[in-house]
């Protein structure tokens, strides 16, 4: 489930203002600009999953820095259950976003602590699947994403915290390609919330680029011949 749009202002993904001084509509409107200008590309690409797309999504740019993390951490964070003690995800995308998130809870006086989940168990000392501050079994963790395509990294994660004893039931992703991951989750019981689906993403990227290109249309032509 994508959570809809408050404000259909094209956002100024250049600028940036305090998420903390942000309502939430504005806070995801400056998210968007900022995952349209910086995380999607468009053209031809084969994707983790083995897939071809011209539409390819990264948003390290976006999780990575500063401003991106601050507006993450908030809009995230509104969307972890409220029984959640910890929120986790798969190494490498989910890292900044469990951090932020944990972060932006403690500002906000909530004990959230955030774990990674490994690709595969530490090849040494314990062999643990599992890093961060443990809950006790039978925890509720809500999971989080960057980018769900088939669902595949989500459900890894997912499986390797209930074989550990906790319960998930909720995974929260910044953009749902909308390419059957949403199915995959219901079909695993699980509530997939989604800031962005793929679409509102890629229609800001193209404005973006129609509006940079007519802006060179209409510049003056300063080396023409008076």
């Amino acid at each position: 489930m994508a959570i809809p749009p408050t404000n259909s202002a094209r956002p100024a993904a250049s600028g940036f203002i305090l998420a903390a001084d942000l309502d939430s509509a504005s806070a995801r409107t400056n998210l968007l600009g900022l995952l349209a200008e910086r995380a999607y590309r468009h053209g031809s690409f084969t994707l983790a999953s083995g897939r071809s797309s011209h539409h390819y999504v990264n948003c390290k740019p976006v999780s990575l820095s500063g401003p991106g993390l601050a507006l993450l951490g908030r809009l995230l964070l509104a969307q972890v259950e409220d029984g959640a003690i910890a929120v986790a995800g798969l190494t490498l995308g989910a890292d900044p976003l469990v951090s932020a998130v944990a972060m932006q809870a403690a500002l906000e006086g909530r004990s959230l602590d955030a774990l990674i989940v490994r690709k595969e168990a530490k090849g040494h000392g314990t062999g643990a699947w599992l890093e961060g501050p443990l809950p006790a079994p039978g925890s509720r963790i809500t999971v989080l994403e960057d980018v769900v395509t088939t669902g595949g990294s989500a459900l890894k994660a997912v499986r390797q915290l209930q074989e550990a004893g906790y319960v998930v039931e909720r995974v929260v992703a910044i953009v749902d390609r909308q390419e059957g991951g949403a199915e995959a989750m219901v079909a695993a019981g699980l509530d997939l919330r989604s800031l962005f689906l793929l679409e509102e993403v890629a229609a800001l990227a193209k404005a973006g680029a129609a509006g940079s290109e007519q802006g060179r249309d209409q510049a003056p032509d300063h080396g023409a011949a008076g």
